[in-house]
């Protein structure tokens, strides 16, 4: 009996003594991880017209008129502050080429000026929409018809221009976004002002020969030497009369 106690004390003892194996608590789930932010993506720098004709080629003459213009500066400029968008029709180096030897350098800087201008429409004009414009089609350069005229005519992506003076069609497009449209076009758009002879001033009425002898006559004055002449004559017609009228007196009596 001794030794059953024992041995159950023991026991006990035994399982007092020894590790618990109670369940340790559940790991709490690993966050998830986060969302990897998109990478930042480099903005896109504003249309530069200049930077379009260079990537295009071929429109050399046309690029250094925009810069003595200044005209590429205000183009890049209305890109930024207006809605309605910018149509440019841009000769080549070849329509350039085909102008009379000087004709450039003839002009003056607001002519120059005027010429680029012509060239551009203040609105977005797609290939397929200019059969809806109206003619004559108002361009940067003025709204002027007697002076600077352009008459589009368009037939699918067909497109044809007028100025009286050349007639030109677009050959294709440069670039086109949301904001501005390039065209090519294989004629410089010449406008009709620059080839008219202005109309002379004109040239006062001639004087007639009564108002000519007045003023002959004022500029000598009173007592001039033809007056003088005129009032002697007179004096020996009187003169001369007197006699032949006191002999015929004295002739009678006698």
């Amino acid at each position: 009996m001794a030794t059953l106690l024992k041995h159950v004390s023991l026991l006990l003892l035994a399982l007092f003594l020894s590790p618990t194996s109670a369940q340790s608590p559940a790991a709490a789930p690993a966050a998830p991880a986060a969302a990897a932010a998109p990478a930042p993506t480099p903005s896109s720098p504003p249309t530069d017209i200049i930077r379009i004709l260079n990537k295009a080629g071929g429109f050399t003459t046309l690029i250094r008129l925009l810069k003595t213009t200044q005209v590429a500066n205000q183009i890049n400029s209305q890109l930024l502050t207006s809605s309605g968008g910018i149509t440019f029709f841009a000769p080549t180096d070849s329509a350039f080429s085909n102008l009379k030897p000087g004709f450039l350098n003839s002009l003056n800087d607001q002519q120059k000026n005027e010429l680029v201008q012509f060239h551009i429409l203040p609105s977005l004009v797609a290939l397929s929409n200019f059969d809806t414009l109206s003619n004559p089609v108002r361009t940067q350069a003025g709204a002027d018809p007697d002076r600077l005229a352009l008459n589009v005519t368009g037939s699918g992506n067909q497109v044809n221009m007028t100025t009286g003076v050349v007639n030109a069609t677009v050959g294709g497009t440069v670039y086109t976004d949301s904001q501005l449209a390039v065209y090519q076009v294989d004629k410089v758009l010449l406008p009709r002002d620059f080839f008219e002879a202005k109309s002379p001033a004109p040239a006062p009425a001639p004087a007639t020969s009564k108002t000519k002898a007045s003023k002959k006559k004022a500029a000598e004055g009173p007592g001039s030497p033809a007056d003088d002449s005129a009032a002697i004559t007179w004096k020996q017609r009187k003169e001369m009369w007197g006699a032949i009228v006191g002999a015929a007196v004295m002739g009678f009596w006698l």
